[in-house]
């Protein structure tokens, strides 16, 4: 441990302990240990509501090397539960830096902690599948952490997008803005000076800020509406396509949100993402499951049955659909080829279609930006 820096500890619902020292927040944090294989993109990943409720370790070493800027943000703020990296780089080498990673993890009170072999702990993970945990800088009692995390909750049946869903209206235009008049649809130029080709309405239920942004910069308006809003309340927007975000958590126990697509299926072309992904399977008749330890990196393999290509994407989710009990509206079109699991699908009597993983990227590869111009092509379609 670096002289003068505070002993802190990472410790697993299985007993496992490990001791490292404190690079955020002096404290003490409980949530579900998983693992990203990205290299790049830490504060993006800091700040994906997605992962809410979970303390995320890097399996690349060296993290925090270039720093932390408003611009690379996904969201208002951090939204893990907690930080573990193998060596926490002070520097900050590069022109766009604004601050340290550790400075920025304290200023929003994460708690963090480096120096611990994060190899064993992932191999761990991957070994025993994704657990519940707890870092402390704060309890040094390796029995009462694990007593404490052994009844801190867990992630199957928990609501988390409650806790991560906007609380207004809003419209994105190179950034958010709250809509005084949520109703008005007067606007027919983009804040870029661009013609809005189509109106979309985003249910959001914990949606990264990389999306609103790759459709509006194809010419489209933006309305953003809280998850947990009704089909009426979408529809009363008069949009030209939904779209559904990916978000935290379990989806089953989301009925609201499968309710509310179940009443939007066939009245507008629909895309979804991640979570958008998995409540959409969920509203044509499908279940989910969880993953042993989840699919998270800028690095995972699809393959695109349409074409037989693989494309790199970036993911981030612990869920998936399950192919035993798909229902006959919708085709697989996507696969993981990691472990062979659905990676997208497309409603053959409506349209719409979704994906598990991020074609936004933002930080990760640009693989699958195809989608939203798929997605725009479907509105196309719809108005002909």
């Amino acid at each position: 441990m670096p002289r003068n820096w505070l002993a802190a500890k990472v410790v697993l619902e299985d007993g496992t302990v490990f001791d490292g020292y404190s690079v955020g927040y002096s404290g003490e944090c409980f949530g579900e240990v998983v693992f990203n294989t990205s290299m790049t993109g830490y504060q993006e990943i800091l700040t994906d509501p997605s992962y809410r409720g979970q303390i995320v370790t890097m399996t690349y070493p060296q993290i925090g090397n270039y720093g932390v800027n408003r611009e690379d943000t996904e969201s208002s703020q951090p939204q893990v539960s907690g930080f573990i990296v193998r060596d926490a780089c002070r520097l900050e080498s590069n022109f766009r830096s604004e601050g340290s990673l550790q400075e920025y993890l304290a200023q929003h009170r994460i708690v963090a902690v480096a120096g611990i072999d994060t190899r064993a702990l992932v191999r761990r993970i991957r070994t025993a599948g994704a657990m519940r945990g707890a870092l402390s800088t704060i309890d040094s009692n390796n029995e009462l952490l694990v007593e404490k995390v052994r009844a801190s909750q867990g992630m199957l049946g928990r609501d988390l997008v409650r806790e991560v869903v906007p609380q207004s209206i809003q419209s994105w235009e190179e950034g958010l803005h709250t809509l005084s008049d949520p109703m008005s649809s007067s606007a027919s130029v983009g804040g870029n000076g661009m013609p809005a080709g189509y109106h979309i309405v985003c249910l959001d239920f914990g949606m990264k800020w990389n999306i609103p942004r790759h459709l509006f910069q194809r010419g489209n308006r933006v309305t953003i509406l809280p998850g947990t809003s009704s089909a009426q309340e979408v529809l009363a927007h008069q949009p030209d396509g939904i779209f559904l975000s990916n978000g935290p958590g379990d989806p089953e126990p989301l009925t609201y949100a499968i309710e509310t697509i179940q009443q939007l299926l066939g009245k507008r072309p629909i895309f979804g993402i991640c979570l958008g992904h998995q409540l959409l399977s969920l509203a044509s008749g499908a279940k989910t499951f969880k993953l042993k330890f989840g699919h998270r990196g800028a690095n995972q393999p699809v393959q695109n049955l349409n074409n037989m290509r693989v494309e790199i994407t970036a993911q981030n989710h612990g869920f998936s659909v399950d192919p035993e009990t798909l229902p006959d509206c919708l085709e697989v079109t996507h696969k993981n080829l990691n472990d062979d699991t659905i990676a997208g699908v497309r409603h053959r009597q409506f349209p719409a279609f979704s994906v598990q993983y991020h074609p936004e990227a933002s930080s990760g590869p640009h693989d699958s930006s195809y989608l939203f111009d798929q997605f725009q092509t479907l509105m196309a379609a719809s108005k002909a």
